[in-house]
This record gives structure tokens, sequence and C-alpha cells, in this order.
């Protein structure tokens, strides 16, 4: 990683000079389609002016200076690449997301280029959300919150109905099943209701869970509902009297955030501010472990949005008629208990600069994960950071309007949200959070770990959360 021994710092400090005269450049035509001197470059000041290049860029783009923005992405074109360091991975899915924003604009253009492009998306989805679960443990602990959660929520139930607004994981259910079918008082009868957009993703699951549960004799049946959740009737749940439901949503409810009504801007209000490259020198002269310590240097603090910005308030968003709706919806359900696990990130900014520097942030986090635990070579490394990160990072810079479907946000939005649903908070289990904790324990990995917030948990790498856990129940029921 970007790590820069006492030994280092004199070479660095000789070169503050011509790193102080690109840190102030500015990018202009003149400058030519050739730059041999950023191949010159170390790591870490390689890694620098980047970030400096993806803001200068980014704002180019949010005012319509196309033509700036174009000789940025030619620098960053130099630098950035998808089988490099870090930040040159990172650098290169939000340069591709920039360039999609720009092509955006013209549409006849954005068309032609993509008409003859055939991807399948829904099954490139499923292979890039099991890669996920295998190389990282966040879903795996989060899996261990909610069953434990359920298992408690659900003692002395006769009849479980548990709906799963994502099904795309029937480990998490075998789990539950055997779980059940310890309980003292026996296992009850259980119906598991999936939602997902491939009948073949529930067929799968239908079957496996039947096989489990007719292996522990447990009473079971499965109601799969193929479609969009946006798209849900809640009477195809076939919620009946007398049943105990509990809802377990896994990284699904940020896209119904996605608003109709929100236009791509050509030109957004943004200021950046640029303080003559003191910022980048001062960075250059400490030392940095990873690409999240890159990106908290004072570099990043230089370049910031204009007062006005919506980020100015933590729980400032774009009103979303939708996610109010559907959790109104499934408050009519009376669940039991419903559990939600976000990603703890703050993309739904309403300008592309705050956006921009947020998602660098959690990305960055994700990425030095991989760094930090996979090889650079490796093929699942390679996929999961163009299939999935690349492919988020491109939602949250390049889209608007209802085709932005990836608007993570912090859990203090969600608690806001739930409440005025009618929902209130209940702590997670104790046993569970010790299990999820020996989960990462087991990954052999210092950077994670787990911290309990009220109640909630943050599954965190290092110290940053990243993905949150949080349980509920109707505000009026006992």
């Amino acid at each position: 990683m970007m790590s820069m021994s006492q030994n280092e710092s004199s070479p660095l400090k000789s070169s503050s000079s011509s790193l102080q005269v690109f840190s102030m450049m500015s990018l202009s035509p003149s400058l030519g389609s050739s730059y041999p001197w950023l191949k010159e470059l170390k790591s870490e000041e390689r890694g620098l002016y980047l970030i400096h290049l993806l803001l200068t860029c980014a704002n180019h783009v949010a005012t319509g200076s196309l033509e700036n923005a174009n000789i940025a992405l030619e620098q960053i074109s130099e630098l950035a690449s998808p089988d490099g360091d870090t930040m040159q991975r990172i650098a290169a899915y939000f340069t591709e997301a920039l360039a999609d924003r720009i092509l955006k604009t013209w549409p006849g253009l954005y068309k032609a280029i993509n008409s003859t492009r055939v991807v399948d998306l829904v099954s490139e989805q499923a292979l890039v959300q099991r890669l996920f679960f295998e190389v990282f443990p966040f879903l795996k602990a989060a899996f261990l919150l909610v069953n434990q959660a359920i298992i408690e929520a659900m003692e002395g139930e006769k009849v479980v109905h548990v709906i799963d607004l994502d099904a795309a994981e029937p480990m998490q259910w075998i789990a539950l099943i055997r779980g059940l079918s310890a309980r003292p008082e026996g296992p009850p009868h259980l119906r598991i209701t999936g939602i997902h957009v491939r009948k073949e993703a529930l067929d799968q699951m239908g079957h496996r869970l039947s096989e489990e549960a007719e292996k522990l004799d447990i009473p079971f049946q499965f109601n799969p509902v193929v479609g969009e959740l946006e798209d849900l009737d809640v009477e195809r749940l076939h919620v009946k009297t007398g049943e105990a439901v509990a809802v377990s949503s896994v990284l699904r409810l940020h896209s119904l955030l996605a608003s109709d009504d929100e236009p791509l801007r050509k030109k957004l209000p943004l200021a950046l501010k640029n303080s003559n490259g003191i910022h980048l020198q001062r960075a250059l002269q400490m030392s940095q472990n990873t690409l999240g310590d890159l990106l908290e240097k004072d570099t990043v603090n230089g370049y910031s949005p204009s007062p006005d910005s919506a980020s100015s308030s933590p729980l400032s968003s774009p009103i979303s008629p939708k996610v109010d709706t559907f959790l109104t919806a499934l408050r009519g359900l009376l669940p039991k208990l419903v559990v939600i696990t976000e990603q703890d990130s703050n993309h739904n900014g309403s300008t592309l600069m705050e956006r921009l520097l947020e998602s660098l942030h959690s990305y960055a986090a994700l990425f030095d994960c991989l760094e930090s635990t996979v090889s650079r070579a490796s093929s699942e490394r390679l996929k999961l950071e163009k299939m999935l990160f690349g492919k988020e990072i491109k939602n949250i810079i390049s889209c608007e309007g209802a085709e932005r479907k990836e608007r993570h946000e912090k859990l203090e939005k969600w608690i806001q949200r739930l409440d005025s649903a009618g929902f209130c908070n209940i702590p997670l289990s104790y046993y569970g959070m010790l299990q999820a904790k020996t989960l990462l324990q087991g990954y052999n990995c210092d950077g994670y770990k787990m911290k309990d917030e009220n109640g909630c948990v943050m599954i965190c790498w290092q110290d940053r959360p990243m993905f949150s856990v949080s349980a509920w129940r109707c505000r009026n029921s006992l």
C-alpha cells in the first residue's frame, strides 16, 4: 500500500518544487496531448495527484467546462490503471464514471456508442453478489445478526413468516432453519417469502431450503415472488392471520430512494477551493498507509462544496416518496421484527461534487480492504472491482433521477425514516453480536471491526463504518 518510511521522506521533500508546480498548474489545451513527466511520479505523488485531477475534472464536468474536463481525463488516463495500485485502480473507475456523465449530455452519441452492447445485467449481478459474499465477511456478519434477532424475537411463536426483500443468498436461511430446529420448545411452522427479479434464483433457493427443512423435519413452505421491490404488491406476500412476521432487508431499501423528477444537470452550482498546492505539499511530507489515509489529508479538504450545498446537513436528502410509501405499507403488515442492513455511506447528495467526495472515501475503504487481503492479480478481485464497485461508482457519479439507484445513506437517515413510518428501534442481540465479532476475528485481519451504536451495529473496515444493521418493531406493538 501507499506507505512511506522515514528514509523516503527526503527524496519526496526534494521533489517538492516540481510537485508544487503541477499542483498549481491550470489544466489548459496548451499542455498538449502527451505528459511524459507524469510517468516519473512516485506512488505517493501519483496517488495525491490523481485525487487532485479527479476533483478538478469533476468540477469542470459539473460547471459544463467540457474542454477542460477532457484535458483532465487525458492526464488521469496516463496514471490510472484497473490493475495497478489502489489509487490507480479506484481512479480508473471514477474516470470512467465522469466520462460516462459527459457522454450523457449528448444522448444521441451516448445511445449510438452503447447500441450494440449486450450485457446480461441480472446474471452479472448474481455473480458479483456471490463473489462479494465469499470475499468479504460483511454480509456473513450481518446474516448472523439478522438470524439471531429473528430467533430471539420469535421465541414461543408457533407459526413464523420471514419475508426476504432480496432473496439472493440461501445460506442465510439455511442457517436460520438450523437455528430454529434447535429450539427447546421445538421448531415452528416456518414460511419464507423471497422477493427477487430472477425466477431461477427463487427456484434454486426454494429447492435448497425445502431440502434442509425436510432433513431437519421442520414444517416449511417457500413463497416465491418474482419482480422488482418498487413494484411489489404487498398482497402477494400472503401474510396470514396468526403468523408472526419478520422482515429482512439486506442492501435493498436504498434503491427505493430514486426520484423520477430529478433531471441530469449539465451544470451544477458548485465552487471548488484550491489553496495553491499548499495542501498537496503538506500531505506529501506525511506517511500514508492506506488510500483512506490519503483521502483524509488536507489534499481533499482543500476542495469543498459551496456553502449552500445540500450536504451541509447530515439529514438533508431528496424527498423519497417511494421508500416512505413502502415503509408505510410494511408497517401495515404489523411485523413483529424488521431488520435492515445498508451500506453506511452518504452517496445520495444532490450535487456531483459531494457525491464524488463521499464515494471516494467509502470506496477507498473497500479497495483498501481488497488490497490488504487479496492479491492484485486475483481474477475475483478484478471482477469485484469492475462488475460491482465500478458499476456502483458509475451509477452514483454518472446517473440522475430514477436511473440513479445506488443512493446509500447513513444510519441516522434510516432511523429518521423508520421513525416517521411508525417503527421504533430495538437493540440487537448481544449473543448475535458476539457471534458476528467472532466471525470477523476468524478472518485473521485486524482491519475488520464491529461496534455497537445505541443498539445498532456498525461493521467496519479499520475505523470506518461500512455497513449498518438495525432492528425495528412497530411502535404500538408490545
